[in-house]
């Protein structure tokens, strides 16, 4: 008796799912959706205000009468004219400040980095302590430390640094405070943490086993730091140089609490403007002229800070 087996069935269809090129759509528009927050702050907080500052700035006209957009462009020509003085002493403080920056931060980096052992994280807390207390605090420390017949003068009396720094334009006799010197010194002491942060974060990526083998090729420790540390903390440098320069450069406080009419930068004519002469055309055309000013020299240093140019 022979039997016949069953017909085969077909087997069940796939339940259908949605089409491919859907779901890689949608995981292309994931990035975006997560910077559309980090978008919409800036348009609100930056662009925003950048282009009323831009409108404000071609506009004529008083408080009391109001202001009106004329495209009065001849204010650029004359903020710049009018105060080119401040100008150049604010490149010529953030200038100092950011080269004394690097001069003291970039050894207090590689001793953090390097050689620090355990004690690595009590000295990164020690370079972020002052973050701790108000930036205006800070700066008013400063008159206490710098006041006319305080230890800090007479030390630098009985050094004969004052009548070296007298000799350069820096101070006035025997007085720091009112002083370029109390301005700059103000500067690099509230910037010095923005300095040292990059720096510390480039050195510690490097290999040391990069310093054994210079080591080993008989390189001494003058031409390992020369070919081999600073190339590498290229990075910091720079980022550590901008983050010091550019705020520098638009600050107003350290001159307005260290200094004196003579040492007033550009931010303090921007202050001004805004709150007392109540010029807000000229204010903003201060503005976007420095916004410019540092705009171009961060261009040019960032272009002529690659590695390959230095190394």
């Amino acid at each position: 008796m022979s039997t016949t087996a069953p017909p085969a069935q077909a087997p069940a269809p796939a339940p259908a799912g949605p089409p491919v090129h859907r779901a890689s759509a949608r995981k292309r528009l994931v990035p975006y959706w997560l910077l559309l927050p980090g978008i919409l702050w800036l348009l609100v907080f930056f662009v925003l205000p950048m282009a009323y500052q831009a409108s404000t700035s071609v506009q004529t006209g008083s408080l009391e009468e109001g202001f009106t957009v004329t495209w009065h462009f001849a204010t650029y020509w004359d903020a710049l004219t009018g105060y080119l003085p401040q100008f150049l002493r604010s490149l010529l403080y953030a200038g100092t400040a950011t080269a004394l920056c690097l001069l003291l931060g970039y050894p207090l980096a590689y001793l953090i980095a390097f050689r620090a052992g355990r004690w690595r994280h009590v000295l990164l807390v020690l370079v972020i302590a002052p973050f701790f207390t108000s930036f205006l605090i800070r700066t008013l420390a400063w008159k206490t430390i710098l006041a006319d017949g305080g230890p800090v003068v007479g030390a630098l009396n009985t050094l004969h640094v004052l009548d070296v720094t007298s000799w350069l334009g820096m101070t006035e006799g025997d007085r720091v405070l009112a002083t370029p010197l109390a301005v700059v010194c103000g500067l690099t002491y509230n910037f010095l943490p923005f300095m040292i942060l990059p720096l510390y974060t480039s050195l510690e990526r490097v290999d040391t086993r990069l310093h054994e083998a210079a080591g080993d090729l008989y390189a001494r420790p003058a031409t390992v730091f020369r070919k081999v540390t600073f190339p590498l903390s290229l990075p910091g440098v720079v980022s550590g140089t901008l983050l010091t320069f550019i705020p520098a450069s638009g600050d107003y406080v350290n001159a307005e609490l260290l200094g004196s009419t003579d040492t007033r930068m550009i931010g303090n004519v921007i202050q001004s403007q805004y709150l007392r002469v109540l010029d807000y055309p000229t204010a903003a055309a201060l503005s976007f002229i420095l916004m410019a000013v540092v705009l171009v020299m961060v261009t040019f240093y960032i272009r002529r800070a690659g590695t390959e140019d230095l190394v």
